[in-house]
């Protein structure tokens, strides 16, 4: 079974960039997937809530999981290296598009799993602590960090009133409106509450 993994974070992003990368990969490769998994959730997450920890639960030899990059299976160098592990311990792959990997059973792909896991985990790290110091610099200057005091994701949406209540008469749904408003789909909920909007 050759299956296609696909994993974004928030409501915010969409699968179809994952989705494309992937056919287009395996159209050149001449490769059919049999089964898409797609899901709406942080990697921070434990396997076990997410549909991957299932998949990988059920993987067996031979099968393979195609990602566009392998920081979608997980958000840190232990749980990469978890399911590389189970993955090439039952003899199935892993392929991922933009790194261009190809891990198998292999000891070169063992070494190059753990390699690109501790380097992205490194990055994200550094990320995470620049962005620390700068928003506590930005405090020590006085200045306010975040939205506006007393404002409300609400007013995003002022004077579009008539057009979310076109589209909800023309049977959309709240997820897109919210999508195409770049807007949580929480945010749209209370301002149609808000507003009164049929």
């Amino acid at each position: 079974m050759v299956y296609g993994y696909i994993r974004v974070s928030t409501d915010h992003q969409t699968t179809e960039n994952q989705r494309f990368e992937i056919m287009k990969f395996c159209e050149k490769q001449d490769i059919v997937i049999d089964c898409w998994i797609e899901e709406t959730i942080s990697a921070t997450k434990d396997l076990n809530k997410r549909k991957l920890g299932r998949l990988i639960k059920r993987i067996q030899k031979d099968d393979m999981i195609i990602a566009s990059e392998l920081s979608r299976l997980g958000r840190n160098l232990l749980q990469i290296m978890s399911i590389l592990h189970h993955c090439m311990d039952i003899g199935a792959k892993i392929w991922t598009i933009k790194d261009n990997y190809r891990l198998g059973s292999d000891i070169t792909s063992k070494v190059l799993a753990f390699a690109f896991g501790l380097s992205a985990e490194i990055e994200r790290n550094l990320i995470s602590q620049r962005t620390k110091e700068a928003l506590a610099r930005i405090r020590a200057e006085g200045k306010h960090v975040g939205r506006p005091r007393g404002s409300c994701n609400t007013q995003k949406l002022a004077g579009r009133e008539k057009y979310i209540a076109q589209k909800l008469e023309d049977g959309q749904s709240k997820y897109e409106i919210a999508r195409r408003l770049r807007v949580h789909r929480d945010t749209l909920a209370r301002f149609i509450v808000e507003n009164d909007i049929a």
